[in-house]
């Protein structure tokens, strides 16, 4: 579904392009096609320069303070803006309508198998950088698409426990990874309380909103308001609930990479989890931070890192 809105989205902009250059021959008597098809194409640019914007100032608005360390200057905030800019515009307009990561075994495989889970709005072309990054590294994984877009957070567990257990199978292995983007990072959570902890050897979560990000008031579906804080930063009551239901040996699984310039999740402070380990960055923008090189290293790192320190659990199954 994600797939047909995005190439329709895409169409429509097409159209768009085209009816702006026709006017501006036919009814303003421009000269140049060339010229008229680049100011049809400038006007897209700067309606989706404008949503990357309003992004940015939202989060500003309901933000959390930043630790010193983290803080940036102008020219890093204009870079920031410039990467998630262009991060948004080939994830919908290129990777998500185009691609899908499925079945990528490794010929030579490496440490334990991963799922990669993405969050809302998106489907499994949102991971095509990372996924030939895992390649490189050996690791195999699949890619899985969530439908419908717009259910509760709840819903998809069925999906993720049918895909761990045919990623554990075929990769002969007990155990895999989860490396999940935003609301990925719930629906593992959710595959925990349901599940529990025996086929996972960790979960890396990227930029996910674990108490809530105030920018999901504004969403539509039953997952963005399961996802949504209120305006003292309360999480909601399936995120509380989902909170309730965890323990010490659940939270130890998890490793968070974050943000303090997410301008999706905000309060940015709000994908850190208690009882992970938390790994903050600056300077990098929510979408971008599955295409980033840099965190793509930490993830492939702190991947080796749990296959490393958890020898006991890449047994090989008989299955």
């Amino acid at each position: 579904m994600i797939r047909r809105l995005t190439r329709w989205l895409l169409a429509l902009q097409g159209l768009a392009v085209a009816g702006v250059a026709w006017a501006l021959l036919q009814l303003a008597h421009l000269q140049s096609p060339a010229l008229a098809l680049a100011l049809g194409v400038g006007l897209v640019v700067a309606i989706r320069l404008s949503i990357t914007a309003s992004g940015f100032y939202l989060a500003w608005r309901y933000r959390s303070e930043t630790p010193a360390p983290y803080r940036i200057n102008r020219r890093m905030a204009a870079r920031l803006f410039c990467t998630e800019f262009s991060a948004s515009m080939i994830s919908a307009s290129w990777s998500m309508p185009f691609f899908r990561v499925g079945k990528r075994p490794a010929a030579q495989p490496e440490g334990l198998p991963v799922l990669l889970i993405h969050g809302y709005g998106c489907n499994s072309g949102y991971w095509r950088s990372m996924s030939r990054r895992l390649s490189a590294a050996n690791i195999t994984h699949h890619g899985i698409d969530l439908e419908p877009p717009l259910a509760g957070i709840d819903s998809y567990v069925p999906a993720i426990a049918r895909a761990v257990d045919t990623l554990a199978r075929d990769s002969h292995c007990r155990q895999v990874i989860l490396v999940v983007h935003s609301m990925g990072g719930l629906i593992s959570r959710a595959y925990l309380r349901e599940h529990g902890c025996d086929r996972l050897a960790a979960v890396i979560t990227l930029g996910t909103p674990h108490h809530g990000t105030a920018l999901a008031r504004g969403g539509i579906g039953i997952n963005s308001q399961q996802m949504c804080c209120s305006a003292d930063n309360t999480p909601s009551a399936w995120l509380q609930q989902l909170a309730g239901s965890e323990t010490t040996q659940t939270r130890g699984l998890f490793t968070t990479i974050y943000s303090h310039h997410d301008n999706i999740v905000s309060p940015q402070c709000s994908a850190h989890l208690e009882g992970a380990t938390n790994l903050a960055v600056a300077g990098i923008g929510h979408v971008a931070l599955g295409m980033d090189s840099g965190i793509q290293e930490r993830v492939i790192a702190r991947i080796r890192q749990v296959v490393a320190s958890r020898p006991v659990r890449q047994n090989r199954s008989s299955a």
